[in-house]
């Protein structure tokens, strides 16, 4: 049987300790982590970014079917997406929870483990944070810092007429892996002998559970001294996305169903639930993806790298949003993507 240690054993601050105890700074503009009133960063003449994002139990995981391990990585990953999203480098988190007394101490070491891998892939040093007890479930809230040479920092406000539109990875696969997991828990609920089938669906599943932050693709970016014009992660889905950087640039866009890159295994699980794949791909949020925008003289430059699809160019903003669809018809792109105020996504068909 696994040891379960009650969490007012160790009482909050020694639960701290506990769990950061062997926390190692990596980043010379970490002068002091964890252990004092506040931590202390030096950029010297980099600029500085922030960003915070917050999890919550039963909005934006479930506990039934999301590992401990697997969460911890994902909510350092989401916003490591975000410093990447502004073409910076993360440097720092602070991490703080809201913890119910179902969680043993053993559990939380999980969810560190995953913070842990995490930090470590991107580069990042927990350097502080808070816990609390939770009524309500498990609350985490991330605030991540990165930085930047001012001329590198791209936003979304800044894409021009006449521009390409790329994107990193593939579309659509987090929420498929999302899909899977509710139907393999509905399942469960009905049968509890049931055993989960996730026989060819890893990839979607780990899609949703693990999501990588696209560091690789700043880096390939910065090698071909290629600097995108408007820059956005993609975490409420392609559609909604692409008419922010419209809406905040003033521009419009005419987008290709045939270019949009998705996975055989979305298409698959896609038509197994009697859905549409693209739709999928323009609506379904966390695949932390990095939509952007490039001169045209970039073409070349921007098919020839690995991970990054030329998806559709920018036009004037009295032209509007549209997709052409396979067949040559066109459609006008509408933002329905996740929002923690309304429903999920429609799950249009047509």
């Amino acid at each position: 049987m696994a040891e379960y240690t009650e969490l007012s054993t160790l009482g909050e601050f020694g639960l701290i300790k506990h769990l950061t105890k062997t926390v190692e700074l990596k980043n010379s503009s970490t002068l002091k982590g964890i252990g004092d009133d506040a931590a202390v960063l030096d950029y010297a003449n980099k600029k500085i970014l922030v960003s915070t994002d917050m999890l919550i139990q039963g909005i934006h995981f479930e506990l039934a079917y999301t590992p401990l391990k697997h969460l911890g990585y994902k909510a350092v990953t989401v916003n490591a997406s975000d410093i990447y999203a502004m073409n910076g480098t993360p440097k720092q988190i602070t991490l703080s929870l809201a913890i119910s007394n179902h969680f043993s101490v053993e559990s939380l070491e999980e969810f560190y483990a995953g913070v842990y891998l995490a930090c470590e892939e991107y580069g990042i040093d927990l350097i502080g944070g808070d816990t609390t007890s939770s009524k309500t479930g498990f609350c985490i809230s991330v605030t991540i810092l990165g930085e930047a040479n001012a001329k590198e920092i791209v936003y979304r406000n800044t894409a021009k007429e006449n521009q390409l539109i790329c994107v990193s990875g593939d579309l659509g696969a987090a929420y498929m892996g999302l899909q899977l997991l509710e139907r393999e828990k509905t399942v469960f609920q009905g049968d509890e002998e049931a055993q989960p089938d996730f026989s060819g669906y890893e990839y979607i599943l780990e899609r949703q559970l693990k999501p990588i932050a696209r560091k690789e693709i700043i880096e390939q970016l910065k090698e071909k001294n290629i600097c995108p014009t408007a820059m956005i992660d993609i975490s409420d889905g392609l559609a909604s996305e692409i008419m922010h950087i419209c809406k905040d640039s003033g521009v419009g866009c005419n987008i290709y169903e045939e270019k949009i890159p998705i996975d055989y295994q979305t298409f698959k699980m896609a038509e197994e639930l009697n859905m549409n794949a693209t739709v999928c791909a323009l609506s379904g949020g966390e695949d932390y993806e990095l939509l952007f925008t490039a001169p045209l003289d970039q073409f070349d430059a921007l098919t020839a790298l690995a991970g990054v699809s030329v998806i559709g160019h920018t036009v004037k903003e009295s032209e509007g949003c549209y997709m052409t669809t396979r067949d040559g018809n066109t459609f006008e792109l509408k933002a329905q993507g996740w929002s923690n105020f309304t429903s999920d996504i429609e799950k249009n068909n047509d």
